[in-house]
């Protein structure tokens, strides 16, 4: 499978794997912005690309940046339909109480290509019986 990438400007910077057993790939902010206070922001990432039918990518957060300074993508995981083709904008989200100033060429997310099952949607009078049944959040225990 190939998966393609697009530079929207001459210094993007394309996602890459920083390991040879990484399941996602570093996404880096293309500019620097001020991220302010409990305020969402699309990032921009300076590249678009091409995904190959039959597959999606997840734009998920980086441990390390999230964790580390209290920025989260609020939609997390954010999915890229195979059929797009414009820019890849991160949304963030600065969990603190003070600005912050995002560099640019930062890493703030990472990027998971993933398989997209084929299926028909199919309606029907009735499901069939389990054992939560329709007990929903926490019905299994909070552990």
């Amino acid at each position: 499978m190939i998966v393609k990438f697009k530079k929207l400007f001459l210094d993007s910077v394309l996602p890459e794997r920083k390991s040879l057993e990484a399941a996602g790939m570093d996404i880096y902010s293309y500019e620097e912005v001020l991220l302010k206070k409990n305020e969402v922001i699309l990032v921009s990432t300076g590249f678009s690309m091409e995904i190959p039918f039959g597959y999606f990518a997840d734009v998920r957060p980086r441990s390390g940046f999230s964790t580390k300074n209290k920025i989260i993508i609020p939609n997390s995981p954010g999915t890229i339909d195979a059929d797009y083709r414009g820019e890849i904008l991160v949304p963030l989200l600065n969990l603190t109480d003070k600005d912050f100033l995002l560099e640019a060429k930062t890493r703030i997310a990472q990027l998971v290509i993933l398989s997209l099952p084929q299926f028909q949607i199919e309606e029907v009078d009735s499901l069939s019986d389990s054992e939560r049944g329709e007990k929903g959040f926490g019905s299994t225990g909070l552990s």
